[in-house]
């Protein structure tokens, strides 16, 4: 008999999490690996950021905090989201949890019953399905198209929703593929959503910030006002910070919603690092001058993986409107055969083989729920990145 519960065996592993693994242990033994598998800026966390970190240790701030958060917290982030997304919250609307994914898996565990279903948008990050079933729920994939640049469309998504239905999740700019939604795209999203009063939407706003060229960034709620009752809107430090280790996801939404989270956090992690929340304040209160640099680098980035990857014989590749990925699609490469000897069927195939015999490590689009893709970041120096794409360019050519 296994101590490990039945509820368990339909969870896969992240697959981020494994390819880097794998990127890791090859790096260990010596081999020259180029890893594009990790979501994480190659940024440090701005000076202003550290120094209220270290303001707080000097302070004294090193207590149990409340378990929503601390009010100056809280505070800051109706401040943001009126300042940035002119949406009106309480601070009593707010929570405050140990990463975006926390605050997305108590929101969750809080809501659904068993056999309520959420839709999620394919590609979709890893965790979402996986933490909808650990929570009971029953994930719904609603695929879309390359030829849509990846975004849902509005009539897939009005098939897709029963009266069972809980959720949909909606991420922009997306990982994996940077697909961001402008405000007509959104506009006949939220359209659709007030067909049914039964449905909330959950909005992964984590790469806010990082848009590039003219691209205007908008969120649900801020568009359809009517939603903000059933919207929570989830957002973190994590990415246009450089703040992944501190771990400080947020969120706001309905207070019935919020108060439920904050129960269930009561009785599993209680209140989150006392000092990363006081780097989070002066983070989202503070100066926001890094942002530009940040894009700017991050843009010069997507053109140049961009364009490498379409000189790629058998790859196409779409240019993202944010975020640090970029999804390219490897279909033309099955039935080839590698300079290795080995025949590509399939994404995991191809990315397999790709960090075999260059040494790339990459992600296979099926870990994203869509196969015939693959994900490479570029959350990484230019100069990597070049590296990178002349080895795909290579291992592309020698395909026969």
């Amino acid at each position: 008999m296994t101590i490990v519960a039945r509820s368990l065996a339909a969870i896969k592993p992240s697959a981020t999490i494994a390819i880097t693994q794998m990127a890791r242990v090859l790096k260990s033994s010596g081999v020259d690996v180029i890893s594009m598998s990790t979501g994480e800026p190659d940024f440090d966390t701005p000076d202003h950021i550290k120094d209220a970190a270290h303001d707080a240790i000097r302070r004294g701030e090193t207590k149990y905090t409340p378990v929503a958060g601390i009010p100056e917290l809280r505070q800051a982030i109706v401040a943001k989201f009126q300042r940035e997304n002119g949406l009106s919250y309480r601070v009593d609307q707010t929570i405050v949890g140990t990463g975006a994914k926390h605050i997305i898996y108590n929101a969750l565990r809080a809501s659904l019953n068993p056999g309520d279903e959420v839709i999620i948008p394919a590609p979709y990050w890893v965790s979402y399905p996986e933490m909808v079933a650990i929570c009971g729920g029953v994930p719904v994939t609603v695929p879309t198209r390359m030829e849509y640049n990846f975004k849902l469309q509005a009539d897939d998504l009005r098939q897709a929703i029963t009266p069972r239905t809980k959720w949909v999740f909606l991420n922009s700019p997306s990982n994996p593929s940077g697909a961001a939604y402008t405000h007509d795209e959104l506009k006949l999203i939220t359209d659709v959503l007030k067909e049914f009063p039964h449905v909330w939407l959950l909005t992964d706003d984590m790469y806010e910030h990082l848009v590039y060229g003219d691209f205007q960034y908008v969120t649900a709620a801020q568009i359809e006002p009517s939603l903000l009752d059933r919207t929570l809107t989830v957002n973190g430090v994590s990415k246009a910070y450089a703040m992944t280790g501190w771990r400080i996801g947020y969120a706001a939404g309905p207070k019935e919603l919020i108060d439920a989270m904050i129960l269930l956090q009561g009785q599993q992690t209680s209140g989150t690092s006392s000092i990363a929340q006081w780097a989070s304040v002066a983070a989202l209160n503070g100066p926001q001058d890094h942002l530009d640099v940040f894009r700017e680098a991050f843009d010069e980035r997507r053109q140049l993986i961009t364009s490498m990857l379409n000189q790629a014989n058998l790859l196409s590749c779409l240019k993202p409107e944010g975020a640090f990925y970029v999804f390219p699609s490897c279909e033309r490469t099955y039935g080839k055969t590698t300079a290795g000897g080995r025949l590509i069927q399939n994404d995991e195939d191809f990315v397999s083989a790709l960090l075999e015999e260059k040494a790339v490590a990459t992600v296979h689009g099926s870990a994203f729920g869509q196969p015939g893709n693959f994900r490479l970041s570029y959350a990484t120096s230019l100069e990597e990145v070049r590296r990178a794409c002349i080895r795909i360019q290579e291992f592309c050519g020698d395909l026969r």
